[in-house]
C-alpha cells in the first residue's frame, strides 16, 4: 500500500515531515504514528493505515511534500 498524506488536512497542499517513528523495515501496526508532519496551520501524526512491515521510506523527514505523493510503502499483512 502507498501511503500518501492527503488526509491529513482538507486545506494542505504540501507539509513537511518532521520525524519518522518508524525505520524501514520495521513491524507496523494499524492505528501507530508513522510519522509527524507539520502544514502552514498545524502538527499531524500520520498514523498507519493498515497492519503490515514498513517497507520503504520514499521521503525523508525535513522534507517538505505534496499531500498527494507517496511518501512511504507498507507491506500489508494480515
Amino acid at each position: 500500500m502507498e501511503l500518501t498524506l492527503s488526509g491529513i488536512s482538507q486545506d494542505a497542499k504540501e507539509a513537511t515531515i518532521t520525524i519518522w517513528h518508524n525505520r524501514q523495515g520495521d513491524n507496523v501496526s494499524r492505528g501507530e504514528d508513522l510519522l509527524e508532519v507539520v502544514t502552514d496551520k498545524a502538527t499531524f501524526d500520520v498514523p498507519c493505515p493498515c497492519n503490515g512491515v514498513l517497507g520503504s521510506i520514499k521521503r525523508r523527514a525535513g522534507e517538505t511534500v505534496r499531500t498527494d505523493e507517496v511518501v512511504a510503502v507498507i507491506l500489508e499483512q494480515e
